[in-house]
This record gives C-alpha cells, sequence and structure tokens, in this order.
C-alpha cells in the first residue's frame, strides 16, 4: 500500500475540487451590486505569488448552500462554511478561518507552490 504523502493529499484534494466542480458547474459571479445580506466581502488579489478570488456566487452555490466562490489561479477551491461561522476549504479542512479570504490565503500556503489542478471528467 502507497504511503500517504503530502503530494498525494494534495492531488486528492484537487481531485474533490474538480468534482464537485464539475458536478455543480463553475460558479458566476453576481451581478454588480448584488450581495446576500451577511455574506462575505468579495476579495480579488495576488497572496504569495497566487492570484485568488472570492465573490457571491448565483445560483445558491452548491449543497452546502454557502453560496460563495473561491478561486485560486482561476480553479475553484471548495470551500464551507461551518455552524459557528468559521470557514474551511477542501485543502486546509482542519483549520477553520474566519472568512473565505483567509481560507483562500491558508490554502496557498497549504499548497506549497504545488497547483489546485481540476479533475478531469470522464
Amino acid at each position: 500500500m502507497p504511503t500517504l504523502t503530502r503530494r498525494r493529499a494534495l492531488t486528492a484534494a484537487a481531485a474533490l475540487t474538480a468534482a464537485a466542480a464539475a458536478h455543480t458547474g463553475t460558479a458566476a459571479a453576481a451581478p454588480a451590486g448584488h450581495r446576500h445580506h451577511g455574506s462575505p466581502e468579495p476579495f480579488d488579489e495576488v497572496y504569495k505569488g497566487r492570484r485568488i478570488q472570492g465573490r457571491p456566487a448565483s445560483g445558491g452555490g452548491h449543497h452546502h448552500g454557502t453560496g460563495y466562490a473561491v478561486l485560486v489561479d482561476g480553479v475553484e477551491l471548495h470551500v464551507m462554511q461551518n455552524a459557528d461561522g468559521s470557514w474551511i476549504s477542501i485543502v486546509s479542512h482542519y483549520a477553520p478561518v474566519p472568512t473565505p479570504h483567509a481560507a483562500a490565503r491558508a490554502a496557498v500556503e497549504e499548497l506549497q507552490g504545488a497547483a489546485l489542478l481540476p479533475f478531469p471528467a470522464n
């Protein structure tokens, strides 16, 4: 049985992210000026050489219902809001942070330069 390495874990995380994106479709940005009450602020920045973006998603988001899309270098990063209001991502699942912006930054740090790749659909 192969040993679980960081590279294998990141590859699996990327595959799960891509599978979720393929299942739900690509989230589009909400019209300008249209924010749901209490939803996180949109962001778009370069952090440690990676472009991270976050914005409310149209159509209510995926099955977890966050309605918020986060991208790392144009690839969707699966994020989820916990019951206590904290956020986690598929890359940093066990390290809750206060916002999706912080989740994107934590994912970039955890990836350590590795690409967040979409999983090819059948």
